[in-house]
């Protein structure tokens, strides 16, 4: 049985949490018992008020006040009026900072997430943050989950690492409006398997 990853993984620098959730499993346990999900291979670090890439730049609002909790609990929010978004809360709590999670390799409830993304090709069902929310099924009702409960539904389980000569560092993605540093920051995560 796979372990699943504690609270105190989740309680670290985000950068270190970014990198080291490649390789990792997000599993969506459904009401039925059926798991769904896949093996983590892209992420991104948002860090802080001072990060004007972060939603934390505004500093805490309704929206965000998430991030400002526990590390281990989803920080998902909508994004283009059409978009759910995943990312798990890191550091300490007070500390505004999360890990999105921007693509995995589906390896297991394929069938729901083939139905979930009909239409497309295998390699496009979960790559890109919007689409591993759609194929695993993720939306606002996990807004502020404790990833980390016994009983929780969606969760993460420690997997393979993947060595850092297939990692690549990066931007993040889609910040045009961000100034820099921010905008060219290299905290995207990219596992090349």
């Amino acid at each position: 049985m796979p372990e699943r990853i504690p609270r105190e993984f989740f309680a670290r620098p985000t950068l270190t949490v970014a990198r080291e959730l490649l390789g990792a499993h997000l599993v969506h346990r459904e009401p039925d018992g059926v798991r769904v999900g896949g093996i983590i291979v892209e992420t991104e670090a948002y860090v802080g008020e001072e990060d004007q890439g972060c939603h934390a730049r505004a500093g805490r609002t309704s929206r965000t006040a998430v991030m400002y909790g526990p590390p281990g609990h989803a920080y998902v929010y909508f994004t283009y009026g059409m978009h759910w978004l995943f990312n798990v809360v890191t550091e300490r709590e007070g500390f505004p900072a999360a890990v999105l999670v921007r693509a995995l390799m589906p390896t297991e409830g394929l069938e729901r997430i083939a139905a979930r993304r009909a239409g497309r090709p295998r390699r496009e069902w979960t790559n890109g943050p919007a689409k591993l929310c759609q194929a695993l099924d993720i939306d606002g009702r996990y807004h502020g989950a404790d990833l980390c409960a016994p009983d929780a539904a969606l969760f993460l389980e420690f997997g393979e690492a993947f060595p850092d000569e297939s990692v690549t560092i990066g931007a993040r993605v889609g910040l045009n409006t961000v100034p820099e540093p921010w905008k060219s920051i290299p905290w995207r995560f990219i596992a090349r398997p």
